[in-house]
């Protein structure tokens, strides 16, 4: 291998990469990246055996190879250079990667790129287009959702559903439901439904930022692989195997009382009451009660703290229905109204022990259950 390429270039894609890279793992070759060349350009790639990233970056290849690099020394020895021309340099039956930037140069001793493990090919089964934009804010909408603990793996992972034109994204955690609808681009030939792990998406979310053409995704006949293609860079993981729950039970038909609130005041208000819900279960309490004729309601948000004290505030709000009390998490409610856009959110409740809803007055694409608190009042 023989090459050269901006030091810039070349710390970005490991950067993109690295995400992918094996921290604990058994197999140690896990712990390199592949780097390699291919059609005039450079390839890197990184696996923990869930999912995979592949980056490819501009170069000129003056001789073809491949070497699997200890990915942390590497990353660490590119990022300290200066932003100048890079040589990469592989003899024949080589494992030491030269490197040469500027007034600096290295040898960095890997292994054979034939044991490294092989990147899934994912080119049939279903197959679909969705703008970069849209896919970021579904996965924004719901991933936060999902469970962090294994003893239910179906639930850190969100349920992925294309439907026609319709890509519907739900994940649960047992305490709360997101459900996020959104365009695709091109109609898929059958309904699919899949389980991606919530941590491939937050991966993908992260590649997102500045991808200006369509992602395509491929979901392979066994539905084992999914396949993100954005521009320069790939994304395979791995599918959770296992039954979804049937989270359209889990949303109400109905309600006693319907508030219509500001987002941001209502945020900046669950933030302040945090503070005392911090010492106390993480409970944030809201009483909410419709005004006079003609006169706004109030939402009232208070926590309290045995020992420390206690706070409230109020916040006006459009209240239709009855006067109501409920409590929910402090971080359930920030993590909700923290990725909404909308001006105004309407929360839904029918008794203090049944679920709370939450969802953008401007766009009914979005809805977010949440499970009360049990607390005395």
């Amino acid at each position: 291998m023989k090459l050269t390429c901006l030091q810039s270039n070349l710390s970005h894609g490991l950067g993109i990469v690295g995400r992918a890279v094996a921290t604990r793992t058994t197999l140690p070759i896990t712990n390199n990246v592949l780097v390699a060349t291919d059609q005039s350009r450079l390839r890197l790639t990184a696996t923990n055996l869930e999912i995979a990233i592949v980056c490819w970056i501009g170069g000129k290849v003056d001789e073809e190879g491949a070497i699997a690099i200890p990915a942390k020394l590497f990353t660490e020895y590119v990022n300290s250079l200066k932003d100048d021309k890079m040589e990469l340099n592989l003899g024949q039956n080589s494992r030491s990667l030269q490197i040469k930037c500027g007034a600096f140069k290295a040898n960095i001793s890997g292994q054979d790129a034939d044991d490294f493990p092989p990147i899934p090919e994912v080119n049939d089964g279903t197959t679909t287009t969705i703008n970069a934009a849209d896919l970021a804010k579904a996965i924004a909408h719901v991933v936060f959702s999902a469970a962090t603990e294994d003893t239910r793996p179906v639930l850190t992972g969100v349920h992925a559903e294309f439907d026609g034109d319709t890509l519907t994204l739900a994940a649960a955690d047992g305490f709360r439901l997101a459900v996020y609808h959104s365009k695709l681009n091109q109609p898929v030939a059958s309904k699919t439904a899949v389980i991606i792990p919530a941590r491939t998406l937050n991966e993908l979310n992260r590649l997102l930022a500045g991808q200006e053409e369509p992602v395509t995704v491929t979901i392979n006949p066994e539905k084992s692989q999914v396949l993100f293609q954005l521009n320069n860079v790939r994304l395979v993981s791995q599918l959770i195997q296992g039954a979804f729950p049937n989270y359209s039970q889990l949303i109400p038909s109905g309600s006693t009382t319907s508030t219509v609130i500001d987002r941001t005041a209502f945020l900046a208000a669950v933030k302040t009451a945090s503070i005392f819900a911090r010492d106390g279960s993480g409970i944030v309490r809201l009483e909410i009660n419709p005004g006079p004729e003609l006169t706004p309601g109030k939402i009232k948000v208070s926590a309290r703290a045995d020992e420390l004290g206690d706070n409230e505030g109020e916040v006006d709000a459009v209240v239709k229905g009855e006067a109501t009390k409920i409590a929910f998490n402090s971080k359930f409610l920030q993590d909700v109204l923290g990725v909404l856009p909308s001006a105004q959110v309407a929360l839904e409740t029918t008794t203090s022990s049944s679920p709370g809803v939450i969802r953008p007055v401007d766009n009914d694409g979005y809805i977010h259950v949440v499970m009360p608190m049990f607390v005395q009042w």
